[in-house]
């Protein structure tokens, strides 16, 4: 059995994806900011490190996967803190725990989103977080243009949430050739409108904005999709079952993307 790491995994996507992975008899560890196995605010530079020390500290032979899970939508109005959580907590984490996937040939599954390609995203923002894969991003300058902007806007904040998981994305596609060269695959999951508690605490308009796409699988209800339904993808795509995907940015939403864009193939 395999040791994995599973951020945001108190409740959610992610949660479910713990429960799957322990109940394969895998050995998995939590990392959230409350009710972890390691407690630690990764929006923060300070939290990213405490994880990857604790880790090398505790698996110094390695991990066979890590899935970026935390994260925050873009229906609240701390702009800065979807940035840093979404964005920086999984791809600093990923790059600081590379060395660890390494020594056992694992597999990084990042979080995206099927907003990705309905247009919202803000390019200029996503360039800038995609500038460099070799050189650390200048966080910091990117929090004080994002701070400039109207937190309150529930456009804008879904405009930055979408940021984060294009730029996200794209990162996989750029890393994955010279990491799977190293022996680590890494792929993106992006998933669709999900039930979670994330999605049970929006406000009304956040809500109304969700059920105006239509999930084709749950045709004729309201129902979203489940959170069991992307961590089963999730949990494939780390597993060696799927030793050949790589660099794939997966749609796990229902049909949503396909109903969207059916002329879109590549």
């Amino acid at each position: 059995m395999g040791v994995y790491v599973v951020t945001g995994g108190s409740g959610g996507i992610g949660g479910k994806t713990v429960e799957i992975l322990r109940a394969q008899g895998h050995e998995v560890i939590n990392v959230d900011l409350k009710d972890g196995d390691i407690c630690a605010n990764l929006a923060t530079q300070e939290g990213r490190d405490h994880v990857i020390q604790t880790l090398h500290e505790q698996y110094p032979d390695g991990i066979d996967g890590l899935c970026c899970n935390a994260g925050v939508n873009g229906t609240g109005s701390n702009l800065k803190l979807i940035i840093s959580l979404n964005y920086f907590g999984a791809v600093n984490l990923a790059h600081g725990l590379f060395d660890l996937l390494k020594k056992k040939g694992g597999s990084c599954v990042v979080i995206s989103s099927n907003t990705i390609s309905q247009g919202a995203a803000r390019m200029d923002l996503v360039d800038m977080l995609n500038y460099s894969q070799t050189k650390p991003i200048n966080e910091e300058r990117i929090l004080n243009i994002v701070d400039k902007f109207d937190g309150t806007n529930l456009h804008v904040g879904n405009s930055i949430y979408v940021t984060t998981k294009y730029a996200l994305a794209r990162w996989v596609r750029r890393v994955s050739p010279a990491w799977a060269a190293n022996g680590v695959r890494i792929n993106a999951v992006a998933p669709g409108n999900v039930a979670t508690p994330m999605t049970v605490n929006m406000g009304e308009n956040a809500k109304s904005a969700l059920a105006a796409l239509p999930i084709p699988i749950n045709y004729g209800t309201d129902d979203l999709m489940a959170a069991e339904d992307i961590a089963n993808v999730i949990v494939f795509l780390a597993s060696p079952l799927a030793h050949g995907v790589n660099g794939n940015v997966m749609f796990v939403d229902g049909g949503t993307d396909a109903l969207l864009n059916s002329e879109k193939v590549y």
